[in-house]
């Protein structure tokens, strides 16, 4: 069989069979003559003879051997299966070019992806200024939180001085106060300790005067008398003599004990400081009343 040959205007074809109808036919015809001597010798062999039996009788004659028996028929042999035309291979499939990018889809895509970018650029832009502002603003507070501590510092260490200023000044007023009360009374006792000494109770050692112009001695030795009895102090006896203002409330409550000379002695003067304090409320007049002020002088050796 011949192949046409591949021109230009396309791939080769395989030209159609001009006596394919005549091979079929044959091929059909062969297979029924076939058909008909198998079918024929089947026929045949199945089909019994029929038979005529006679009897003749022969006094000589013995017996008759039997027939021989038929040899048997061949079995036909089997026709030979056509061998089946080659199969020719396909034809290669065609290469087919890869299409072309359509000029305007690669404009419209690297415009999509320069967008992008542009947008990408701001966002982080965007995310940068931010972070600046939220960096800034902790920045302010945190100075704004510093310049409120110190001012507070300022303000703490100004109420600080202010008070201690305030205490020095106070403590040097009431130093001054009590140095001009102390001399007054240094001047007045120096005037009236004669007629202070010769009072009731025959004490030569020990004084008391009051603001006013009259004290009761009777006043003056239960003062004496109750003081005395709290002193506690256990050294040698002296010539000494302290002397404490004492202020006091109308019960006879003791407001304040303050020294106003001291006697030499560290502990014969804390003795009778402590004396005083614990001589709380000291005693009335007569009539019920108590010299607000009082300059109390003490002497160890009037102690009992």
């Amino acid at each position: 069989m011949a192949t046409k040959p591949a021109t230009a205007s396309g791939p080769y074809r395989v030209p159609k069979r001009q006596n394919g109808w005549r091979a079929f036919t044959l091929a059909v015809a062969m297979h029924a003559v076939l058909f008909f001597f198998l079918w024929g010798g089947i026929r045949w062999q199945n089909t019994e003879p029929v038979a005529v039996e006679a009897e003749v009788w022969d006094m000589t004659t013995q017996a008759a051997a039997p027939p021989p028996e038929p040899a048997p028929e061949p079995e036909p042999q089997p026709e030979p299966t056509p061998t089946p035309p080659p199969v020719e291979a396909p034809p290669p499939p065609e290469k087919i070019a890869p299409p072309q990018p359509d000029p305007e889809i690669a404009l419209q895509k690297k415009k999509k992806e320069k967008e992008e970018k542009e947008r990408k650029l701001a966002e982080e832009k965007r995310l940068q200024k931010l972070e600046d502002e939220k960096e800034k603003k902790k920045l302010a507070e945190e100075k704004k939180k510093q310049e409120e501590l110190r001012l507070a510092e300022e303000k703490k260490e100004a109420d600080k001085k202010k008070k201690l200023d305030e205490e020095k000044a106070k403590k040097l007023a009431e130093k001054k106060e009590a140095d001009k009360l102390a001399k007054n009374r240094e001047a007045e006792m120096r005037r009236i300790t004669g007629a202070v000494g010769n009072g009731s109770t025959g004490s030569t050692g020990t004084a008391a005067k009051s603001t006013g112009s009259r004290v009761d001695g009777g006043y003056l030795a239960a003062l004496r008398a109750k003081v005395q009895s709290n002193v506690a102090y256990g050294g040698a006896k002296q010539d000494i003599e302290a002397v404490f203002r004492v202020s006091q409330m109308p019960t006879g409550e003791i407001i304040s004990v303050r020294k106003i000379k001291s006697s030499g002695n560290p502990s014969y003067d804390a003795a009778v400081e402590n004396a005083i304090n614990k001589s709380s409320p000291l005693p009335k007049k007569k009539d019920g009343t108590v010299e607000r002020d009082l300059d109390l002088v003490f002497n160890m050796k009037d102690l009992p």
